[in-house]
Order: C-alpha cells, then sequence, then structure tokens
C-alpha cells in the first residue's frame, strides 16, 4: 500500500480566495456571512456566505462551453493547488486523475434555464445547457484544463461529496491505480429557487437580531441551524515516494478513511454510523484514538445534528473526548454543502501544519448538555498536533471521515 501525501492546496469561499487567506479568517473568526435581500423570497431576507470571486476572470485552457459559476470557481481552485504543488502533470497524464465532489451541481444554470422556459416563454436555450449543468462539468472543466487522461468520477452524496472524492483518490493512490490526482469539491447555489427549498425544511440559522453575520452558531444554546454558502476547495494528493523524489512541499499524509451510511432516516442523522466512519478511519490510518490532536466537526449548529455527532465523538473517545479541541468553521464559510468537506478538511491540514487550532466563531453561550471544547472566543496557537480529523456527515445517512498525521512522522 503506497503512503498519501497532499502536496497543494486551493480554495475560495466567503471568507477568502486563497488557502493562506481562508485559514487565517479561519483564525480570526472572521464571518462571511450576510443578509442577501437580492434573493429573497416573499418576506424572508436570506442569509448567505458568498465568495467575493470574479469567475468571468476564470479563462479555460480550453474554449469549449460556458463555464457556470460552481463550474468556474473549481476551476480556480484547482490552479492554485497545481501551481502550489509544483506538479508537472504533463509528464503523466494517464496517471493522474480528477476525483470531485458537487452536492447541487450547476443549478444557477438549471434555474436561469427553467425561468427562461417557464417565465419567459423562450423555448430556445442555449445548445450548450446540458452540458453546462451536468454534474460532472468541474472534473471534465479541470480534466481539460491539464490534459488529465486518468480516471475523472464526479461524487454527488449531499455535502459529504468532496470528502469522498478525497477518500477514493487516496485509496486509487494507495493501491497503484494512479499516482497522484486533483480532488475536491464546488457547489455555487446561491439562488432564489434554492433558498425557497432550504426555507421550506427549516435547516437555516435565523438572522441574529444584533449582527447578521453572527447568526450561525454551532454548538450555542442559541443555535438555529446553518448559512447556505458557495466556493470550491481543491488538492493535490501524491504517492508520497514519489512527492519525496521530486522534492514536493508535503502538508501532511492522508492516511485515513471511513465511509458508512446510517440506513435509519434521510434526514435524522445516527450517531451510530458517525461511531463507525470514525472507527474506520482511525483504523485505516493506523492511528491510535489518543493521536488526534483536533478535529474539524460538521457541525451544522442544528440541534440534532450538533447533538448526535457529540454524542458520536464521545463514544469514540471515552473520557478523553471532552479534552480533545473541536471546532466547526461552517459559522463563519456558510455550509458550502458539496465544497464543505474539502474546505474543512484543508483548514485542518493547515492546524496541524502550523499548530494553530481555529476556534468555534460565535459561540458566546456553549451548550452545557454537549458539554466538549469547542474551542470558545480565540484560536490557540503553539499547539502540537500529531493528527487530525475531519467529519462530513450528510443528509441521506452518508458519514464520511477523514485522517490525516503529520507528514514528519512517516514520510
Amino acid at each position: 500500500m503506497h503512503r498519501v501525501a497532499v502536496t497543494g492546496l486551493g480554495g475560495i469561499t466567503a471568507i477568502g480566495n486563497s488557502p493562506t487567506a481562508i485559514f487565517d479568517a479561519a483564525l480570526a473568526a472572521a464571518s462571511g456571512v450576510k443578509r442577501a435581500p437580492e434573493l429573497a423570497t416573499g418576506a424572508v431576507v436570506p442569509l448567505v456566505a458568498s465568495a467575493n470571486f470574479d469567475v468571468d476572470s476564470v479563462v479555460p485552457r480550453v474554449r469549449t462551453i460556458p463555464m457556470d459559476r460552481s463550474t468556474a470557481l473549481a476551476l480556480a481552485a484547482a490552479r492554485q493547488a497545481v501551481a502550489d504543488s509544483g506538479l508537472d502533470i504533463s509528464a503523466a497524464p494517464e496517471q493522474t486523475g480528477v476525483y470531485w465532489g458537487t452536492g447541487m451541481g450547476s443549478v444557477a444554470t438549471l434555474e436561469n434555464a427553467y425561468d427562461q422556459v417557464f417565465n419567459r416563454n423562450n423555448w430556445k436555450l442555449r445548445p450548450t445547457t446540458v452540458i453546462t449543468m451536468m454534474y460532472s462539468a468541474p472534473a471534465a472543466q479541470i480534466s481539460l484544463e491539464f490534459g488529465i487522461t486518468g480516471p475523472t468520477p464526479t461524487y454527488t452524496v449531499a455535502c459529504a461529496s468532496s470528502a469522498i472524492a478525497i477518500g477514493e483518490a487516496m485509496r486509487a493512490i494507495q493501491h497503484g491505480y494512479i499516482d497522484r490526482a486533483i480532488v475536491g469539491g464546488s457547489d455555487a447555489m446561491l439562488t432564489r429557487g434554492t433558498f425557497a427549498a432550504w426555507g421550506a425544511l427549516r435547516t437555516l440559522a435565523k438572522e441574529d437580531p444584533v449582527d447578521a453575520a453572527r447568526s450561525c452558531k454551532p454548538f450555542d444554546e442559541d443555535r438555529s441551524g446553518f448559512v447556505l454558502g458557495e466556493g470550491a476547495g481543491a488538492l493535490v494528493l501524491e504517492n508520497a515516494e514519489h512527492a519525496r523524489r521530486r522534492g514536493a512541499t508535503i502538508y501532511a499524509e492522508l492516511a485515513g478513511y471511513g465511509l458508512t451510511s446510517d440506513a435509519r432516516h434521510i434526514s435524522d442523522p445516527s450517531s451510530d454510523g458517525q461511531v463507525r466512519a470514525i472507527d474506520v478511519a482511525l483504523r485505516s490510518a493506523g492511528v491510535d484514538r489518543g493521536d488526534i490532536g483536533y478535529i474539524n466537526a460538521h457541525g451544522t449548529a442544528t440541534s440534532v445534528g450538533d447533538r448526535t455527532e457529540t454524542a458520536a465523538i464521545k463514544e469514540i473517545f471515552g473520557d478523553r473526548a471532552t479534552h480533545i479541541p473541536v471546532s466547526s468553521t461552517k459559522a463563519i464559510h456558510g455550509h458550502v454543502m458539496g465544497a464543505t468537506g474539502v474546505v474543512e478538511f484543508m483548514i485542518a491540514l493547515l492546524a496541524l501544519r502550523h499548530g494553530v487550532i481555529p476556534p468555534t466563531a460565535h459561540l458566546a453561550h456553549p451548550d452545557p448538555q454537549l458539554g466538549m471544547d469547542f474551542v470558545p472566543g480565540a484560536a490557540r496557537h503553539g499547539v502540537r498536533l500529531g493528527a487530525i480529523m475531519s467529519n462530513t456527515f450528510a443528509f441521506g445517512g452518508t458519514n464520511a471521515v477523514l485522517v490525516a498525521r503529520d507528514a514528519a512522522q512517516r514520510l
């Protein structure tokens, strides 16, 4: 089994347009959440975590079709990650893959098409509509950009999509099917139709009466749900031996991956399924439970979600659970759906590399029933972390967990 190194990072979110900017904002608890009156449905003004990024600046190397916003964000993040890695993909394009995740695909393109047909009675849509809005468009565009001829699968498993893409690419490299991969996820679903649907589900945060930016409050007594975000995150994964040989900067070893299903309820999570996913991830990584120094939680700020995840962590880690720093960064970058797994894992990787743990923002009144160290208030500097874990638990009952360790330990 080959070991897997993370050698490149890229990201665009509401809190920054680069991994460094994203991590700095996470440490400062600087929120990207704001009101969006232009997306109001009726009397409700939605809260959003939108990326301040001009997608028109993303010009693909191969001009084939227009790109949805989600695809442009994906390509921009992938370019960052490849540049950061210094990887020459052209040297072995057939040994390179693209493993991508998206929860809602190119929903803006789809919604625009519906608007043209049903509201404007315009049935002459662009001939590229289908291939612009297909869920695999980001992976295809990244493949075209870099001339990648290896596998390019797309995973759409709600908010676990990009975590699964990372884990499956890891397995492909471990077993020698490919030597390296661009992995990650993207979503850009900040549309009126999307907000109407999510509003009906009653999982979105209520606006904070004092400061809208503080509306998402994971693990707080006053939590009321999450804020929809948009963005993309990308990593370059490589066979660790190859990465060492070419002198690449190695951020961490991607060591473990657990994937389970609850098979209980499509929207009500089960701690049993989460426990099994965490256990599989730790065992596959060969990491002792005592080695985990930080957990980036799924932490959606819903009552049932936070309670279920906390119960799972306590069952796995026992008495030590209350001493492990656990934080949720969704409070500031929003729930990025298909990209949330990669964005949060990237933040956890940077925490591991720099020995700094990001706080859970807006945590004024920690829920005493949860009773864990949620890193309230401020980041913790100078922390020695041997290994980190990132949880992503999706509607449909899918649980994906990633574990990384300090590269200096084994690579």
